[in-house]
């Protein structure tokens, strides 16, 4: 009989079945074993029967090994007084076999969950066995259905997929927060953006393009919302200005939190459009006027970023801010800026409950101010020769995204870091396992 997942032999109800999973719990009784049996899907007592089909193994067994079972399915008994029973169901083990047996010492309790920093640096270390936790399984299909959501918009709306190469012959936008890599007889670069490849698919004619792929960052961070390498999104769309990509930006986390909402069994709000707006210098003078210090003139602190998400959120019930128009010393020498405000760049950051999620713009395509800007950066045109030959031989204007779906899920579920949201962290001190 071949295996099935025990969230459809509970829906199937009756018979004889066979499941397979990790043993969660085990209680041992005068002639019975109870084995609590874990899977993807969920998890089912197992009741063995001294004197029937798989109870010398039931004995022998410890916590997180790995067994198959075959059985009859019956109704499990209500628990006493319970006011609200809800139908469930156990399995009469008749034959079972063991895949896996699993070290009695475990290095991990696998059901206790860590409330601390340093407990979750030892979760990490055995991150396998954490992310048995149903709970921490949970991270990671909420990834799935939002990139299935996002996916959909992208594939509906006539979005290619591209490709782009993590090893660069310069760094991708500045110089700095960039790995450097010895490459055969020269240097190469991780890259920190698809950015330049994402503009040169728009001077290829492919006019909107997405990805999903690795981005490196060389940042000595040790906050709760930095890692050195993680998963981004990105999108490039042609002929569209920066108030534009904002609204496909919203459509497109519409799209994912409703196929999050409708597929896993927790609470989510959608987001509505249009997402508050608000640009850099009203913001600063919003959180002055709440009390709050400003470090820095054209970035936010930790503590700026959450006070302005409570402030938007009280004033329009929206999780969801675009602060905009940032200074052009904040920004990187391909931002456009407004006609009538040089000082300031077509440019946003998405803010999602209090933490920046996306940064996005239009972008600069006319190739004599887009040296002009690049030098005003002391950059060297020679290294970006690759990089301005895409805008010589006509390319449209155009603006995009860069997304951190690792942060969105943090704060989705409210996880306490951004590195629960990975599947293997990676920071400064970390490369195990």
């Amino acid at each position: 009989m071949s295996r099935i997942l025990i969230a459809d032999a509970k829906k199937q109800g009756q018979g004889e079945v066979s499941v397979a999973g990790w043993v969660r719990n085990l209680r041992i009784h005068k002639g019975l074993v109870f084995v609590d049996l874990r899977d993807i899907s969920g998890s089912m007592q197992i009741v063995f029967v001294s004197g029937q089909g798989g109870y010398e193994l039931a004995e022998k067994l410890t916590l997180e090994s790995v067994i198959g079972v075959t059985g009859a399915l019956q109704e499990k008994p209500a628990k006493k007084n319970d006011p609200n029973p809800v139908k469930d169901f156990e399995l009469a083990a008749s034959g079972a076999e063991l895949i896996s047996l699993a070290d009695e010492n475990l290095p991990i309790p696998v059901l206790t969950k860590a409330d601390n920093e340093a407990n979750a640096e030892n979760r990490f270390d055995w991150r396998w066995l954490d992310l048995r936790q149903e709970e921490h399984q949970l991270i990671f299909k909420t990834w799935t259905k939002l990139e299935e959501g996002c996916r959909e918009y992208w594939l509906n709306n006539n979005f290619i997929q591209i490709y782009t190469p993590c090893l660069m012959s310069t760094s991708s936008e500045t110089g700095s927060e960039v790995f450097e890599v010895k490459y055969f007889d020269r240097k190469a670069y991780l890259a920190q953006s698809p950015q330049f490849y994402k503009q040169m698919a728009m001077a290829s004619g492919l006019e909107k393009v997405f990805m999903v792929g690795t981005v490196f960052r060389a940042e000595p961070s040790f906050t709760s919302r930095h890692v050195t390498e993680f998963t981004g999104w990105d999108l490039e769309v042609s002929f569209a200005d920066y108030n534009e990509i904002m609204s496909i930006e919203e459509d497109l986390l519409i799209s994912g939190f409703n196929k999050v909402k409708a597929s896993l069994p927790f609470e989510l709000e959608v987001p509505s459009k249009p997402f508050p707006k608000i640009t850099l210098a009203d913001a600063k003078k919003r959180l002055q006027a709440a009390g709050v210090k400003s470090e820095k003139d054209y970035d936010f602190s930790t503590e700026e970023e959450r006070e302005l998400g409570n402030i938007m959120k009280k004033e329009t019930g929206h999780d969801f801010v675009f602060v905009t128009d940032y200074p052009v010393e904040a920004r990187p020498f391909y931002h456009m800026r407004h006609q009538d405000k040089p000082e300031l760049t077509k440019s946003f950051d998405l803010l999602y409950r209090g933490l920046e999620i996306t940064t996005g713009s239009e972008r600069e395509h006319r190739i004599e101010i887009l040296e002009k800007q690049a030098l005003a950066k002391g950059m060297n045109l020679e290294d970006l020769k690759d990089y301005l030959n895409f805008f010589r031989y006509g390319c449209p204007g155009h603006s995009g995204i860069g997304m951190g779906p690792g942060r969105v899920i943090m704060k989705m579920l409210g996880l306490n870091n951004v590195k629960e949201a990975c599947f293997l962290p990676r920071d400064v001190k970390r490369l195990t396992p």
